[in-house]
């Protein structure tokens, strides 16, 4: 997985209701799917936003957790 690997798939316009249409490429591309929950990700400061899917977020937590586990039984030998 490169970090560099980044594309821009449109734009998107949020409704009255704080809807945004996610476009249909880039569902496609990333697999985003109709009852998929996403969790929404930003940066107040740096005014940018994004969306996480709630598996790769698991993933992500249980890959530092494990990392933690690992990096606390080293320090307690």
């Amino acid at each position: 997985m490169s970090l560099h690997k980044k594309k821009l798939y449109g734009s998107a316009t949020v409704g009255t209701k704080g809807q945004v249409v996610i476009p249909a490429d880039a569902r496609e591309e990333l697999g985003i799917q109709t009852g998929d929950r996403l969790y929404v990700v930003g940066s107040p400061e740096m005014k940018w936003v994004g969306f996480i899917k709630e598996e790769q977020l698991r993933e992500i937590i249980d890959k530092v957790t494990d990392d933690v586990q690992g990096y606390k039984k080293l320090l307690n030998n």
